[in-house]
């Protein structure tokens, strides 16, 4: 479906814009997950690409590290996503993962982009840029959300959810929900 590929390809290319506009001394800012650094959260979104392409038995071409250059690292990662995405019998390319059964464009649309999101407002918290979440984005990751069952809340996917006031911001209840403050 060319409209998962056009997604990934935008919000990957926000996930760059975020990554380019990192200042030289934000990098090892703490990102609101707890674990990561701005770099190693970097690292981590560039090896979660990476995982994907292990549920159609493909693996990551050799690149960049993201410990040394974040950018170029993502710019690797996101390139082989898109090229998969965009040969259609790669994009079909059914496995049976976490969910069930599912095409590779399918897990791409519901937790890559999903990721890029979160990940993207993350960075963006953490480096002190702009934290804008189309609303679209926002919703899509709300509507997501559900179809991750308990599995939401496991390490290193999102922490408990935040409240958030009933007349917040299609934003800040996104962010509640995947456990972040906005």
């Amino acid at each position: 479906m060319p409209e998962i590929a056009d997604r990934y390809r935008r919000l990957s290319g926000t996930f760059a814009d975020h990554i380019g506009a990192v200042p030289g001394g934000r990098w090892s800012s703490q990102s609101p997950c707890p674990e990561w650094s701005a770099r190693e959260l970097v690292g981590h979104v560039v090896d979660t690409q990476a995982m994907s392409l292990g549920f159609i038995n493909e693996e990551m071409p050799s690149g960049p590290n993201a410990e040394a250059d974040p950018a170029a690292a993502w710019a690797h990662a996101s390139d082989v996503i898109q090229a998969a995405l965009d040969d259609p019998a790669r994009a079909a390319t059914t496995f049976t993962g976490f969910f069930g059964e599912s095409t590779f464009e399918g897990a791409v649309d519901r937790f890559l982009n999903w990721d890029l999101v979160v990940h993207a407002w993350d960075l963006a918290r953490a480096t002190g840029a702009d934290e804008h979440i189309d609303s679209a984005d926002a919703q899509r990751v709300i509507d997501g959300v559900s179809g991750f069952g308990d599995a939401i809340r496991s390490p290193q996917v999102c922490g408990p959810e935040v409240s958030v006031p009933a007349d917040a911001d299609l934003t800040a209840r996104m962010l509640g929900l995947v456990g972040r403050t906005a």
